[in-house]
Formats: structure tokens, sequence, C-alpha cells
């Protein structure tokens, strides 16, 4: 029975597998998983939505390729990451600071 992959096919799944699986430990996608899963009594859903907000990304990412870069200048999309990762940050401490005074369940 063939395989739907070649052996090319199989070696790009693994090398981009690798790539991205160790890219993501320790990154911010995964600090942010942690801490949401950390003040959430669901996991499970906190997984789906951070699987699935991965999978989303990468895809853009993939349709996107370099073409975007010829668009719009590379100094423009390093601000508008910067800014949303202040905007998420921010979030994060208002919401941390608004449930300094509460205990937990």
């Amino acid at each position: 029975m063939p395989t739907p992959f070649s052996s090319a096919d199989l070696a790009l799944v693994g090398s981009t597998f690798l790539a991205v699986f160790l890219a993501e430990l320790g990154d911010k996608t995964q600090l942010a998983t942690v801490a949401i899963s950390g003040t959430s009594n669901a996991p499970v859903v906190v997984f789906a939505a951070s699987a699935s907000a991965l999978v989303l990304a990468s895809l853009i990412g993939a349709l996107a390729g370099g073409s975007l870069a010829q668009v719009v200048p590379a100094e423009l999309l390093q601000l508008l990451a910067a800014v949303g990762f202040l905007v998420i940050g921010a979030r994060l401490l208002w919401a941390a600071s608004a449930n300094e005074g509460s205990t937990p369940n």
C-alpha cells in the first residue's frame, strides 16, 4: 500500500515539526498558555484553543510566506508585533492586579 507522502515530504514534515517544536519550547506562546491554564479550571479547553491558534498562525505564515515582507516594511511588522505583545502583557498585568485581593476557590 503506497504512503501518501514521499520520503522527501516526510523529511520536510519531520524537520518542520522539530524546528517549530524547539522554537516554541519556553517561547512566549508556551508561557502564555501556561499562565492562562494556571488561572483556569479547564486545561483541556486552554490546550485546544492554544493549539488551534498555533495552527491558524502557522497556516497564515505558510500561505503568506515572504510576500508580506515585500508589501509591508519589516520594521512596521516588528513594531506591530511589539505593540501586540505589550497589549497582551498589559492585559495580563491588569487582570493580575485586579485579582490581587481575591482569594482562590
